[in-house]
Protein backbone atom coordinates (compact mmCIF):
# COMPACT_ATOMS: atom_id res chain seq x y z
CA UNK A 1 0.00 0.00 0.00
CA UNK A 2 2.66 2.82 0.98
CA UNK A 3 4.61 3.93 3.77
CA UNK A 4 2.83 5.71 6.89
CA UNK A 5 4.87 8.08 8.78
CA UNK A 6 3.75 8.39 12.68
CA UNK A 7 5.42 11.72 13.66
CA UNK A 8 5.30 12.01 17.39
CA UNK A 9 5.05 8.20 17.90
CA UNK A 10 3.46 6.89 21.47
CA UNK A 11 1.86 4.02 22.91
CA UNK A 12 -2.29 5.18 22.70
CA UNK A 13 -3.55 6.50 19.77
CA UNK A 14 -0.51 6.33 17.10
CA UNK A 15 0.24 2.98 18.15
CA UNK A 16 -3.33 2.05 16.97
CA UNK A 17 -3.22 3.91 14.40
CA UNK A 18 -0.10 2.54 13.09
CA UNK A 19 -1.40 -0.94 13.86
CA UNK A 20 -5.09 -0.25 11.80
CA UNK A 21 -2.71 0.77 8.94
CA UNK A 22 -0.23 -2.21 9.08
CA UNK A 23 -3.25 -4.71 8.43
CA UNK A 24 -3.96 -2.77 5.38
CA UNK A 25 -0.23 -3.41 4.03
CA UNK A 26 1.30 -0.16 5.05
CA UNK A 27 5.21 0.13 6.09
CA UNK A 28 5.68 2.01 9.24
CA UNK A 29 8.19 4.31 10.08
CA UNK A 30 7.57 5.46 13.75
CA UNK A 31 9.29 8.51 14.63
CA UNK A 32 9.82 9.68 17.93
CA UNK A 33 12.40 11.96 20.81
CA UNK A 34 12.45 8.83 22.74
CA UNK A 35 14.54 6.01 22.12
CA UNK A 36 12.98 3.96 25.15
CA UNK A 37 9.26 4.70 23.25
CA UNK A 38 10.78 3.93 20.20
CA UNK A 39 11.99 0.57 21.02
CA UNK A 40 8.88 -0.29 23.27
CA UNK A 41 6.80 0.22 20.06
CA UNK A 42 8.94 -1.48 17.83
CA UNK A 43 8.75 -4.32 20.43
CA UNK A 44 4.90 -4.18 20.85
CA UNK A 45 4.39 -4.55 17.54
CA UNK A 46 6.70 -7.01 16.53
CA UNK A 47 4.73 -9.16 18.94
CA UNK A 48 1.74 -8.84 17.05
CA UNK A 49 3.53 -9.60 13.64
CA UNK A 50 4.21 -6.30 12.54
CA UNK A 51 7.75 -4.85 11.07
CA UNK A 52 8.41 -1.51 11.82
CA UNK A 53 11.35 1.16 11.58
CA UNK A 54 12.07 3.63 14.09
CA UNK A 55 14.06 7.44 13.84
CA UNK A 56 14.48 9.55 16.57
CA UNK A 57 13.98 13.05 15.67
CA UNK A 58 12.79 16.44 17.60
CA UNK A 59 9.54 17.44 15.59
CA UNK A 60 10.43 21.00 16.72
CA UNK A 61 13.64 21.21 15.38
CA UNK A 62 12.80 21.96 11.20
CA UNK A 63 16.55 20.51 10.12
CA UNK A 64 15.70 17.31 11.86
CA UNK A 65 12.72 17.11 10.43
CA UNK A 66 13.91 17.42 7.01
CA UNK A 67 16.75 14.89 7.44
CA UNK A 68 14.72 12.64 9.18
CA UNK A 69 12.31 12.40 6.52
CA UNK A 70 14.80 11.75 4.07
CA UNK A 71 16.19 8.79 5.48
CA UNK A 72 12.60 7.28 5.65
CA UNK A 73 12.28 7.86 2.06
CA UNK A 74 16.07 6.37 1.75
CA UNK A 75 14.92 3.25 3.93
CA UNK A 76 11.67 2.57 2.54
CA UNK A 77 10.94 4.52 -0.25
CA UNK A 78 8.21 6.81 -1.11
CA UNK A 79 6.15 8.91 1.33
CA UNK A 80 2.65 8.03 0.94
CA UNK A 81 0.46 8.96 4.58
CA UNK A 82 1.58 11.10 7.70
CA UNK A 83 0.34 10.94 10.99
CA UNK A 84 0.61 13.53 13.27
CA UNK A 85 0.30 13.29 16.76
CA UNK A 86 3.29 15.43 18.14
CA UNK A 87 2.47 18.33 20.41
CA UNK A 88 4.05 20.79 23.07
CA UNK A 89 2.76 19.89 26.33
CA UNK A 90 3.26 22.40 28.71
CA UNK A 91 5.32 25.54 28.79
CA UNK A 92 2.93 28.21 28.62
CA UNK A 93 0.84 27.79 31.59
CA UNK A 94 -1.49 31.24 31.97
CA UNK A 95 -0.47 33.55 29.19
CA UNK A 96 -1.02 36.80 31.61
CA UNK A 97 1.74 35.38 32.94
CA UNK A 98 4.56 34.27 30.04
CA UNK A 99 6.31 36.76 28.60
CA UNK A 100 4.47 37.75 24.93
CA UNK A 101 8.03 36.78 23.35
CA UNK A 102 7.67 33.30 24.28
CA UNK A 103 4.66 32.68 23.04
CA UNK A 104 5.68 31.95 20.04
CA UNK A 105 7.56 28.69 21.37
CA UNK A 106 3.59 27.02 21.72
CA UNK A 107 3.82 26.47 18.10
CA UNK A 108 7.23 25.16 17.07
CA UNK A 109 6.15 21.36 16.94
CA UNK A 110 2.46 21.66 15.86
CA UNK A 111 2.40 24.33 13.51
CA UNK A 112 6.12 24.24 12.35
CA UNK A 113 7.15 21.04 12.45
CA UNK A 114 4.05 19.74 10.89
CA UNK A 115 4.40 22.36 8.20
CA UNK A 116 8.16 21.29 7.51
CA UNK A 117 7.09 17.78 7.48
CA UNK A 118 4.30 18.70 4.90
CA UNK A 119 6.88 20.44 2.67
CA UNK A 120 9.46 17.55 2.61
CA UNK A 121 6.92 15.16 1.55
CA UNK A 122 5.06 16.82 -0.73
CA UNK A 123 6.44 15.65 -3.86
CA UNK A 124 6.19 11.81 -2.29
CA UNK A 125 2.27 12.36 -1.67
CA UNK A 126 1.67 13.78 -4.61
CA UNK A 127 2.78 10.94 -6.45
CA UNK A 128 0.96 8.16 -4.20
CA UNK A 129 -2.84 7.30 -5.26
CA UNK A 130 -4.77 8.21 -1.79
CA UNK A 131 -2.13 10.31 -0.12
CA UNK A 132 -3.14 11.46 2.85
CA UNK A 133 -2.24 13.69 5.91
CA UNK A 134 -3.92 12.84 8.89
CA UNK A 135 -3.61 14.92 12.35
CA UNK A 136 -4.70 14.50 16.00
CA UNK A 137 -5.84 17.53 17.91
CA UNK A 138 -7.41 18.42 20.77
CA UNK A 139 -10.54 19.84 22.38
CA UNK A 140 -8.83 22.77 24.22
CA UNK A 141 -7.97 24.79 21.02
CA UNK A 142 -12.18 24.93 20.30
CA UNK A 143 -13.54 28.09 20.28
CA UNK A 144 -15.81 27.48 22.71
CA UNK A 145 -16.52 29.12 26.77
CA UNK A 146 -16.43 25.08 27.81
CA UNK A 147 -12.73 24.65 26.59
CA UNK A 148 -11.45 28.36 27.19
CA UNK A 149 -12.54 27.19 30.86
CA UNK A 150 -10.83 24.19 30.85
CA UNK A 151 -7.65 26.28 29.58
CA UNK A 152 -7.86 28.29 32.59
CA UNK A 153 -8.65 25.32 34.96
CA UNK A 154 -5.63 22.86 33.78
CA UNK A 155 -3.40 26.03 33.19
CA UNK A 156 -2.59 24.74 30.00
CA UNK A 157 -2.91 28.08 27.50
CA UNK A 158 -0.46 27.12 25.55
CA UNK A 159 -1.81 23.61 24.59
CA UNK A 160 -4.90 25.62 23.63
CA UNK A 161 -3.51 28.21 21.42
CA UNK A 162 -1.25 25.18 19.67
CA UNK A 163 -4.43 23.46 19.25
CA UNK A 164 -6.47 26.03 17.60
CA UNK A 165 -3.66 27.05 15.28
CA UNK A 166 -3.21 23.45 14.34
CA UNK A 167 -6.82 23.41 13.62
CA UNK A 168 -7.12 26.31 10.92
CA UNK A 169 -3.52 25.12 9.74
CA UNK A 170 -5.67 21.66 9.21
CA UNK A 171 -7.68 23.42 6.88
CA UNK A 172 -5.74 25.70 5.26
CA UNK A 173 -3.90 22.59 4.16
CA UNK A 174 -6.87 20.41 2.81
CA UNK A 175 -8.21 23.20 0.48
CA UNK A 176 -4.50 23.92 -0.74
CA UNK A 177 -3.57 20.68 -1.47
CA UNK A 178 -7.05 19.50 -2.69
CA UNK A 179 -5.92 19.90 -6.64
CA UNK A 180 -3.61 17.49 -5.89
CA UNK A 181 -5.91 15.18 -4.52
CA UNK A 182 -3.85 14.76 -0.89
CA UNK A 183 -6.48 14.53 1.72
CA UNK A 184 -5.57 16.03 4.89
CA UNK A 185 -7.70 14.79 8.08
CA UNK A 186 -8.21 16.18 11.91
CA UNK A 187 -9.40 14.15 14.50
CA UNK A 188 -10.07 16.23 17.58
CA UNK A 189 -10.20 14.17 20.93
CA UNK A 190 -12.45 16.05 23.91
CA UNK A 191 -11.84 13.98 26.63
CA UNK A 192 -8.94 11.04 28.21
CA UNK A 193 -7.90 8.05 26.11
CA UNK A 194 -7.42 4.75 27.87
CA UNK A 195 -4.36 3.87 28.72
CA UNK A 196 -3.23 7.53 29.23
CA UNK A 197 -1.80 8.50 32.91
CA UNK A 198 -4.88 10.79 32.66
CA UNK A 199 -7.46 8.20 31.66
CA UNK A 200 -11.05 8.31 33.15
CA UNK A 201 -13.26 5.38 33.41
CA UNK A 202 -15.18 6.82 30.59
CA UNK A 203 -12.01 7.11 28.30
CA UNK A 204 -11.98 6.88 24.30
CA UNK A 205 -10.36 3.64 23.17
CA UNK A 206 -7.03 3.93 20.66
CA UNK A 207 -9.12 1.36 18.57
CA UNK A 208 -11.87 3.92 18.10
CA UNK A 209 -9.65 6.66 17.22
CA UNK A 210 -7.73 4.83 14.52
CA UNK A 211 -10.31 3.46 13.00
CA UNK A 212 -11.78 6.97 12.23
CA UNK A 213 -8.39 8.28 11.17
CA UNK A 214 -8.79 5.37 8.35
CA UNK A 215 -12.25 5.96 7.35
CA UNK A 216 -11.44 9.36 7.27
CA UNK A 217 -8.51 8.24 4.79
CA UNK A 218 -10.78 6.32 2.64
CA UNK A 219 -13.71 8.51 2.02
CA UNK A 220 -12.02 11.71 2.07
CA UNK A 221 -15.14 13.56 2.39
CA UNK A 222 -14.82 15.68 5.76
CA UNK A 223 -12.01 17.40 6.92
CA UNK A 224 -12.40 17.28 10.44
CA UNK A 225 -14.53 14.81 12.92
CA UNK A 226 -14.79 15.11 17.00
CA UNK A 227 -14.74 11.93 19.35
CA UNK A 228 -15.65 13.06 22.33
CA UNK A 229 -16.08 11.11 25.95
CA UNK A 230 -19.82 10.67 27.63
CA UNK A 231 -18.70 13.66 29.98
CA UNK A 232 -17.96 16.27 27.39
CA UNK A 233 -20.13 17.49 24.47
Amino acid sequence: MGVLVVFGYGPGISHATAERFASEGYSLALVARSADRLADGISRLKASGIDATSYQCDAKDPTMVRSTIARIREDLGTVSAVLWTAFRSGGVTDVLASRPEDIERVFDVGITGLLTCVQETLDDLKSSPGAAILVANGALGEHTTQADTFSKLLDNDGVSLENAAKSKLVGILAERLREFDIYVGEVTIAGSVKGTATATPTAIGPAEIAETFWSLAQARDKTRVRIAEPSFV
